[in-house]
């Protein structure tokens, strides 16, 4: 029995043009939203609550982030230079090989958060919560520590700490 060519044009397409289902880049900010690889430069997000929302491969530069709650968030490779997230909540986020060169972070909490070769490179941590933080590969080259609650929960990062918790 043969196939119209038709109906195999058509199956044909729809296999070449299956693929992942695109993100909701327009999809306002809500717990568990689906931004995955979306270009969210510049936005305004202060206080947006992304509990547990899917942020991978997506780019925040330049956003302003402060007091946002981004928990359990799935921001892996996701892209935050010189965003303001001062007083955000990233606990047991996965911020793997995220890229948050020059982001305020002051007084953000990152407990149980997966920074793994992530880079905070000139990121200013001050005062941040490191609890239980994976750094593992990580680059805090430049980063300013003073004040930072460091991953074993116990030590305070003294003033004036760059790079590394003294």
């Amino acid at each position: 029995m043969r196939t119209p060519s038709s109906l195999l044009t058509l199956l044909a397409g729809l296999v070449l043009f299956a693929g992942p289902v695109v993100a909701g880049c327009t999809d306002p900010p809500t717990p568990g939203v689906e931004w995955r690889r979306c270009l969210l430069d510049s936005a305004d997000l202060p206080g947006a609550d992304l509990t547990g929302a899917h942020l991978r491969d997506a780019s925040f530069q330049r956003a302003a982030m402060a007091g946002a709650r981004l928990v359990e968030a799935d921001a892996q490779n996701a892209r935050f230079v010189s965003t303001n997230l001062e007083g955000a909540d990233l606990s047991r986020a996965v911020l793997r090989s995220g890229d948050f060169t020059r982001a305020n972070m002051r007084g953000a909490t990152l407990v149980g958060a997966d920074l793994r070769r992530a880079t905070l490179f000139r990121a200013d941590l001050t005062g941040a919560n490191l609890t239980g933080a994976d750094l593992g590969g990580a680059n805090l080259s430049g980063a300013l520590l003073g004040g930072a609650r460091w991953t074993d929960g116990r030590r305070v990062c003294s003033a004036g700490s760059v790079g590394n918790c003294q």
